[in-house]
């Protein structure tokens, strides 16, 4: 798992990370992700993670805003 800060995540001419978690005012971004070996791991894995304790935060006491939070899966196509 990585999260990570944004420290230098521009504005761009027709989208950006801003825009898309509708941040406003000094809102910084945050982006992180799970890298997992292939999509059965994943699938397998995430049931588990979300059964976790520290996974059972009702959503008035997370640190962000999880309506704005975008997520989904990916496949690798280049990983030089």
């Amino acid at each position: 798992m990585v999260e990570t800060w944004g420290n230098d995540v521009p504005a761009g001419e027709k989208t950006d990370y801003a825009r898309a978690a509708h941040a406003i005012g000094d809102e910084v971004v945050v982006y992180s992700w799970v890298e997992w070996p292939d999509k059965a791991t994943r699938d397998a894995g995430m049931p588990k993670v979300m059964a976790d304790a520290g996974m059972q935060t009702p959503p008035a006491n997370l640190p962000f805003d999880g309506k704005r939070m975008i997520y989904g899966g990916f496949t690798t196509i280049l990983d030089a």
